[in-house]
């Protein structure tokens, strides 16, 4: 958007935008900066496969009552134009980040104000909650107020299918454009929320969907009969909606003996002490581990503020707690359900797992031991719902026994299509004792593994380009990539992967792999919901040392590239 368009846009947004007294202040105070006017001006918040997701505050590319109106009203639009009057029905969820209630209640009266009946949970609930409602109650889409485990600043939008699952390309196109035909001031339809639950047009989801969600969750249980449940446990919601959920799944099952990190326990989208509340971040679980060492805990769990992630601390050998990583924690669960349901005599015919491609490709060797199909998908969990969704059009939804990713999504069942840490973090806290009962430690295993399939060490860096010069930035590098690289770090490229085309019938994605010799690799994906480049390093080796060793070399060649 050129500067003109910038400033008229700044200018009517000064006049027009007067219901939100936080985002007319903003707008005063930007008089004169055009700095700041540029970032908040220079375009829209881009829709698509993840919705919405930006910063709190006033103008085009910041989420606000307005943004969320536009979209809203796009998104009713393409409701009642693709989905028969039964299925005019949108379920509301959101998490604890700031505004999310207001997004929430503002999307709410949007939809209801267009004739579509809104179902809307009356407090905050995880991300999977959002998924089995849209399902459990035939809803035509959901929506998730979150930005999941972005800092405080942000806020977000995602947009659900009637399967439960999050949009598909296709979808968030059509979406789009008519998003694109609202006008933000004088095209949105509102009523209020009372009025909506006046007329019944809004109204809460009931209990009963809740309990419905934790005995779906329940039901993946593969425990050992006679195990012992007296782990001792500290958990942290890390100021999310976990806290309800999980407590309650595990306490039902069985697990009592747990501590919950009390500065982190309630609900608060400042999330005072993890200012990153992201489970793969070390100074999100820090307050945690603190805690988990005084209590001489065995096991921590800590899910991220819209409770689809979950990270994990264990004691190893020594004594001292250690971190898992998304990968590590992931591949300790695939065996363990493949194990437990080969013991249990449910492993189904023709059994699948599915994982995007930035998740350890070990997964692949552990799951074909086992006579386990593994599917590969581009990355985000949506595209594994996907993944379950067709299998469930063949008939075939029970082949499905496990999926994951890298960045500490899991999900053992069906019953929802995407991640979900309820459910996680009841398998892990099982997973636990099964091993403690043989007198293992989850550490342990995870060596065995690793001397019974190979060595692998898995990294993620993300790299922040801020702004309209960082967003240019970052597509400069991705072009200058797509030139072509010889090797990195002293190894050779042996293939290069470019998913923009479309690979092994994936949908296009920015996303390019470099395979290199010896069968280590680098990916390289513009983040879809922050300024940021990731970068996954995977590498095989002969010993941790070695492959410690070679990510390094790696990372700082990749880093020359990235500047």
């Amino acid at each position: 958007m050129d500067r003109q368009k910038i400033e008229e846009q700044y200018e009517l947004w000064k006049d027009r935008a007067a219901e939100d007294a936080d985002v007319a202040d903003e707008l005063r105070n930007m008089a004169g900066d055009g700095k700041a006017i540029e970032d908040a001006f220079y375009r829209e918040l881009e829709f698509g496969t993840g919705g919405l997701r930006g910063v709190i505050g006033a103008g085009t590319n910041r989420m606000n009552i307005y943004t969320v109106g536009k979209a809203s009203q796009g998104l009713a639009n393409y409701v009642k134009t693709h989905y028969q009057p039964d299925r005019q029905k949108i379920a509301v969820s959101y998490d604890s980040r700031i505004k999310s209630e207001l997004f929430a209640r503002t999307a709410s009266e949007v939809f209801a104000a267009n004739g579509i009946e809104v179902y809307m949970y009356p407090e905050l609930m995880p991300t999977p909650c959002l998924s089995f409602a849209v399902r459990f109650l035939g809803c035509g889409a959901g929506i998730m107020v979150t930005a999941s485990h972005n800092p405080a600043k942000y806020n977000g939008y995602k947009v659900y299918g009637d399967d439960g699952c999050q949009i598909t390309t296709e979808a968030a196109k059509a979406i789009q454009e008519e998003i694109g035909k609202v006008d933000t001031f004088g095209g949105v339809k509102r009523e209020s929320f009372a009025d909506g639950m006046r007329s019944g047009q809004i109204s809460y989801i009931g209990e009963d969907v809740v309990t419905a969600f934790v005995e779906q969750v329940k039901a993946q249980s593969l425990e050992k009969e006679g195990m012992k449940k007296d782990v001792a446990i500290v958990y942290t919601p890390l100021n999310g909606t976990g806290l309800k959920p999980v407590l309650r799944t595990l306490q039902e099952k069985g697990y009592t003996n747990i501590s919950v990190v009390k500065e982190q326990e309630q609900p608060d989208g400042r999330f005072p002490t993890c200012p990153y509340p992201n489970p793969e971040i070390q100074e999100a679980m820090a307050l945690g581990v603190a805690c988990a060492r005084e209590q001489e805990a065995d096991l921590l769990l800590a899910t991220d503020p819209d409770c689809d992630r979950v990270g994990i601390a264990v004691k190893n050998e020594e004594g001292q707690y250690v971190l898992l990583s998304g990968n590590e924690t992931g591949l300790l669960l695939l065996d363990y359900v493949c194990s437990r349901r080969k013991t249990l005599g449910k492993m189904p015919k023709d059994p699948v797992m599915i994982k995007t491609i930035v998740t350890t490709d070990l997964a692949e060797r552990i799951a074909a031991s086992y006579g386990v199909a593994c599917i590969n998908v581009l990355t985000g969990f949506k595209f594994i719902g996907e993944q379950i969704g067709l299998l469930e059009r063949k008939g075939r939804e029970d082949c499905y026994i496990f999926g994951f990713e890298e960045s500490y999504g899991y999900l053992s069942g069906t019953y929802v299509r995407d991640k979900d840490a309820v459910d996680a973090s009841l398998l892990i806290c099982e997973m636990f004792c099964y091993y403690r009962d043989m007198g293992k430690r989850l550490t342990e295993r995870l060596e065995e593994l690793y001397r019974q399939y190979g060595f692998c060490l898995n990294t993620l860096h993300s790299y922040t380009y801020e702004g309209a010069q960082g967003f240019s930035r970052m597509q400069a590098i991705m072009e200058e990539l797509r030139k072509g690289i010889a090797a990195l770090g002293g190894k050779r490229v042996r293939e290069t992967l470019d998913y923009a085309g479309g690979i092994a019938g994936l949908p296009p994605s920015d996303v390019l792999k470099f395979v290199l010799d010896g069968g280590s690799s680098v990916v390289i994906r513009p983040s879809g919901t922050e300024p940021k480049l990731k970068a996954y390093l995977s590498i095989r080796a002969g010993s941790r040392e070695e492959a410690e060793k070679t990510e390094e070399e790696l990372r700082r060649a990749l880093e020359e590239r990235l500047k």
